[in-house]
């Protein structure tokens, strides 16, 4: 049983097979092994892309852009899928997403104030 289960219930505990049956519910939405094989080929074949374009010579700023949209289309993965927020609550998805969203503008803001350039 989980915390906000617990207290929904007024600080009551469940019944075991009703416990049970939550956990089963919440278990079956989760990727099976398979699953999580394919995401890591996909996850790979993303990173040769990455490395092939690497070497293709292209124009820099191209190149940074094409790199910054791989790299947070396999950080989307990873999270999506490895650190289960795909399968959880919606709150911890746009709790996560507003960390990155102020992490991405400090870092913006203290690149910027040094002189540096994204592109």
């Amino acid at each position: 049983m989980t915390l906000a289960e617990y207290r929904r219930r007024g600080g009551v505990e469940a019944p075991r097979g009703e416990e049970q049956g939550a956990e089963a519910a919440h278990a079956e939405r989760h990727p099976g092994p398979l699953e999580y094989a394919q995401i890591g080929l996909i996850l790979a074949l993303i990173t040769g892309v990455e490395v092939a374009i690497y070497y293709l010579g292209l124009a820099h700023t191209l190149l940074v852009i094409a790199l910054l949209v791989l790299s947070a289309t396999k950080f989307s993965m990873v999270v999506l899928w490895f650190m289960h927020l795909k399968f959880d609550n919606r709150l911890f998805s746009t709790m996560f997403i507003l960390g990155f969203i102020l992490a991405l503008s400090v870092f913006t803001v203290a690149l910027a104030t040094v002189g540096g350039k994204l592109v």
